[in-house]
């Protein structure tokens, strides 16, 4: 049945309604006539094209009336049949062109990503990769993240200028750009001036690439491997020395008076804790009071190895301690900060009075070490205080101390350095423990 046709014309396209009841009406064009006009019950009017290919009828949607005016739609409808005729669907042709324009699109997004992506500075990934990696660390691994990138220029407490850390010079520099070439030029010029403090830094900037080259969202943007291990590198910033500081017994009573007259009683007891227990600066200064068991006189440590570990509160240790006011959660409290700031200063103003050069904070740990070895303690025991990771199988995995054992060998080096260094000991009656007593024995056998 051939379809009833009109030349269609803006006044019969505007009277053209959708019979009631029905889903669609079609109004053909007399004009083109693969054209025609189709109208819904929502009174929605479009131009349609339709005709046969291969045998089957084919449709093709062309566009709106307020979109399309009839001299446009017709044409249109004779483009389509003229491809018809040459056997062509325009329906293909239609969905390869959408599909060869979202292919175009998403090349172009994901240009313009790369782009951004590409511009992104060592700052800006430096800063996520320490919001994600914050948790895993310790206070001195997450300070030492912050200071070593810390700008210059910023006035400080004293009213000083800060200098900077040695990685900021990198943080303003694109990511991708930051290769071999670039760091070992960074390398030879932070090596004139701090080649101590850049070691470190290098340690943090080539855990940071590693990150990086971990994570899906910046992979691309660094080298496969580790420019930061570049021989050039490391020779710019030399080898750490070998730091051999330590007290010698003859100047423990020296250090002793003079870091008992610091006149800040928390620094001082940190202090003095520090030597008397082997353990790490920082592990003594983040001491909570909760950690402290008083019944049982032991002390829950911080270890950047272990995670915790357990030692003796020694009777001096002790006196230290309790001598502290309650100030806030941590035991060796500032006036003014949560905890005290790095010691060092005031350490080395007592080391000065008192006559000793280059001693450093770890030289007092490494001093815990070194005296022990004037009295018979086992390595073990040594080792266990100072939160050093067992080497031998036998004390991996054979040899368990609990605290009361440990107690007794720490007690015998408590008292011995402070008997050498002169220190009134709260020991009842001058009594010494038993370990201490068989390495008297063993020295005179």
């Amino acid at each position: 049945m051939q379809p009833n046709r009109v030349n269609l014309t803006a006044g019969r396209i505007e009277a053209f309604r959708c019979p009631s009841g029905k889903t669609q009406a079609f109004l053909w064009d007399s004009d083109t006539p693969s054209l025609a006009l189709r109208a819904t019950p929502t009174n929605r009017k479009t131009y349609v094209f339709e005709s046969r290919l291969k045998g089957a009828t084919l449709r093709v949607c062309i566009g709106t009336t307020t979109d399309w005016p009839i001299k446009a739609a017709r044409t249109e409808a004779q483009r389509l049949k003229m491809m018809v005729d040459q056997g062509v669907d325009p329906r293909e042709v239609k969905r390869a062109r959408e599909s060869a324009e979202l292919e175009e699109k998403a090349a172009a997004t994901a240009k313009l990503a790369m782009t951004k992506l590409k511009n992104l500075t060592v700052g800006e990934v430096w800063e996520d990769y320490i919001a994600q990696r914050k948790s895993r660390w310790g206070e001195r691994t997450y300070r030492d993240h912050v200071e070593k990138a810390s700008p210059s220029g910023v006035l400080g407490k004293r009213g000083r200028l800060s200098v900077g850390g040695p990685l900021f010079s990198l943080m303003s520099v694109r990511l991708y750009d930051l290769d071999a070439l670039f760091i070992e030029a960074w390398a030879e010029k932070e090596g004139e001036t701090r080649p101590a403090s850049a070691r470190l830094a290098l340690r943090l900037l080539k855990a940071f690439l590693n990150w990086c080259s971990d994570q899906a969202a910046y992979a691309s943007l660094v080298a496969l491997k580790n420019p930061t291990s570049s021989k050039r590198v490391r020779e710019a910033l030399g080898r750490p020395g070998v730091a051999k500081d330590a007290l010698l017994k003859s100047q423990l009573p020296l250090w002793f008076d003079a870091v008992r007259k610091i006149h800040n009683p928390a620094v001082s007891a940190c202090l003095q804790m520090i030597l008397l227990t082997g353990a790490r600066p920082g592990e003594i200064r983040s001491i909570r009071w909760e950690d402290v068991n008083f019944k049982w006189r032991g002390i829950a440590i911080r270890d950047k190895v272990e995670g915790t570990r357990e030692i003796p509160a020694t009777p001096y240790v002790m006196h230290l301690i309790s001598s502290l006011p309650r100030r806030n959660e941590y035991v060796f409290a500032g006036s003014r900060a949560k905890v005290i700031a790095n010691p060092k200063e005031l350490h080395d103003r007592a080391c000065k009075v008192a006559g000793i050069d280059g001693l450093t904070l770890n030289g007092l740990r490494r001093s815990f070490k070194s005296l022990t070895e004037w009295i018979v303690v086992p390595v073990g025991v040594r080792g266990q205080l100072m939160g050093h990771k067992p080497s031998a199988t036998a004390e991996k995995h054979y040899t368990t101390r609990p605290l009361d054992l440990l107690r007794m060998h720490h007690e015998a080096i408590e008292l011995w350095i402070l008997e050498q260094a002169g220190v009134p000991t709260p020991y009842p009656n001058g009594a010494a423990p038993l370990s201490l007593v068989k390495a008297k024995h063993s020295e005179n056998a």
